[in-house]
């Protein structure tokens, strides 16, 4: 099996200096965003782990999450995942973090006919400055596991982006 190359080029953009470690905070992905992660040799060097909070106890309890909005939404919104990516920031003690939270199926009861997700990166400056990057995405007719790959990519795209983009 080859290299994953988004993994690849995000270890590439991890470990050039200054050198910086990343977390994870999924929720509808699953792991998947972990896994592309740590799929590459060496990423024991920049990856520090992730967490898989699924329900709204546990993204407010593990990862600072406003209960309040976050019942509101159903846990699905831009605010739940930059809250998400900063919960991770300070719990794994990383640089930067990518969050991923979403419906990876239609969701009639929540009015959502589309699968789709929001993904964020938090990347904490020295001084403890946020910088945030965020983004949604839409898989329409796409299976479950289809929507979950889908947004695992676009969420660690987004990180890619925004390493080259910082690094300039």
């Amino acid at each position: 099996m080859s290299a994953d190359p988004l993994a690849a080029r995000l270890k590439e953009l991890l470990l050039s200096e200054p050198r910086l470690t990343v977390a994870a905070a999924e929720s509808l992905t699953a792991g998947l965003v972990q896994a592309r992660l740590a799929s590459v040799s060496g990423a024991s060097g920049y990856f520090l782990g992730g967490l898989t909070a699924y329900t709204l106890e546990q993204k407010v309890k593990r990862l600072g999450v406003n209960r309040t909005h976050a019942r509101q939404v159903n846990c699905v919104s831009q605010r739940v995942a930059v809250e998400m990516a900063a919960g991770a920031v300070e719990l794994f003690g990383a640089d930067l973090a990518v969050a991923t939270t979403g419906y990876a199926e239609p969701a009639p009861a929540f009015g959502v006919a589309v699968p789709l997700a929001w993904w964020a990166v938090c990347h904490r400056h020295r001084g403890g400055k946020l910088a945030v990057l965020s983004g949604e995405v839409e898989v329409p007719r796409a299976s479950r596991t289809t929507v979950q790959s889908r947004v695992a990519e676009t969420a660690l795209r987004g990180l890619a982006a925004y390493l080259q983009d910082w690094r300039g």
